[in-house]
């Protein structure tokens, strides 16, 4: 497996695994792919950290972080994590997870927050972001909303998140 940043050419497979990947998925609205494509044009948008999984030349696995705030700070939103559903749970998304946050602590973020399974995230060190004092979104379960921080020597941070306009929130 070859973990690499995205690049033009691979648009539109992403954008059919994203697709596939959420259609069996627990919590989805649908348009995972369709918000990649928005932020992608947005100013939230950091190339660098939109990676593919590929396996024997194909794409298997993407994940994108992108900026958000909490209070004044500057963070990182992981959304969305997509695996094709013959490669899941085969530690692909753990792996793109793993290579993001290396990335991410390169370029310098210290936080990233990640609204999802609240089994899943916890293995790559995710705990809820409110035992940080970071405010859990309204109509959002606390236990599924959560942060890790990227740098050792990183400030505490808390307050109110404010997510890249293409998420809606």
């Amino acid at each position: 497996m070859l973990i690499r940043q995205e690049s033009y050419k691979d648009y539109k497979e992403i954008y059919k695994l994203i697709e596939e990947a959420f259609s069996t998925a627990e919590h989805t609205d649908g348009n995972e792919q369709d918000l990649v494509a928005a932020l992608r044009k947005g100013n939230s948008f950091i190339p660098e950290l939109s990676l593919v999984a590929e396996i024997d030349g194909k794409v298997a696995g993407h994940i994108l972080f992108t900026k958000a705030k909490v209070g004044n700070n500057e963070v990182l939103v992981l959304a969305p994590l997509s695996v094709k559903p013959r490669y899941q749970k085969q530690g692909i998304g753990t792996a793109l997870i793993i290579e993001g946050h290396k990335i991410a602590k390169r370029l310098g973020y210290k936080y990233s927050l990640v609204l999802g399974s609240e089994t899943y995230y916890p293995r790559t060190g995710y705990i809820p972001a409110e035992r940080f004092g970071i405010i859990v979104p309204d109509g959002i379960p606390s236990e599924n909303f959560m942060v890790i921080k990227l740098q050792e020597n990183a400030e505490a941070i808390s307050g109110v998140v404010t997510y890249a306009k293409e998420f809606g929130m």
